[in-house]
């Protein structure tokens, strides 16, 4: 269990950050990029929970947040030759198959796309695209990661579904509004 008594420790103002298993690192290290991206898409998260009020895919996208903290506590502990130690959180294959099933149940009701979809409409469905293209942000940084250190596959895979889960999020709750907002490919070229 988490308990903070002080919020500021000084231990970070060299510019390192501790991980989970003790170890310093450059709080510009790649590590450290791919856990503020995903913090980002965390707080962007909250933001659309915040413009959904009440909508029924508030409870799912609050459970997804909960879920983002873990992938930043997996992110947070290095991947070692041997086995994880048994405090190790790490993502699990499961918590993917969940959001691909939530995305098929959203999307069964659309209809296919015709054209690219702009990122805006109500204040829910453009909050819901912008998370979308952060979570988008932290995958990259994870990607790069694996390019210097291991890392859990689930995370990365999680991340992946994720920004599908939120782009579907975002066409259910335009469907139930005024509809995506198409993009017109050359539209603006003839006055």
């Amino acid at each position: 269990m988490v308990k903070l008594n002080k919020i500021y420790t000084r231990t970070g103002d060299e510019g390192t950050s501790g991980l989970v298993d003790g170890t310093r690192v450059s709080k510009a290290s790649a590590r450290m990029v791919a856990i503020g991206d995903v913090d980002e898409a965390n707080s962007a998260l909250g933001l659309a929970i915040a413009h959904l009020g009440d909508h029924p895919l508030a409870p799912s996208l609050l459970r997804i947040q909960n879920e983002m903290f873990d992938l930043g506590a997996d992110i947070a502990t290095p991947v070692t030759d041997n086995a994880d130690p048994e405090w190790a959180l790490r993502m699990v294959p499961d918590q993917v198959a969940r959001l691909e099933r939530e995305i098929d149940a959203m999307n069964d009701p659309l209809g296919p796309l015709t054209s690219f979809i702009l990122p805006g409409g109500s204040q829910g469905v453009a909050a819901l695209h912008l998370a979308r293209a952060i979570v988008r942000r932290a995958e990259r940084a994870i990607v790069a990661l694996t390019a210097e250190e291991r890392i859990n596959p689930p995370a990365l895979t999680y991340l992946n579904r994720l920004s599908d889960h939120l782009f579907v999020s975002a066409r259910s709750v335009a469907a139930g509004e005024e509809g995506d907002v198409l993009w017109r490919p050359g539209a603006t070229r003839e006055s």
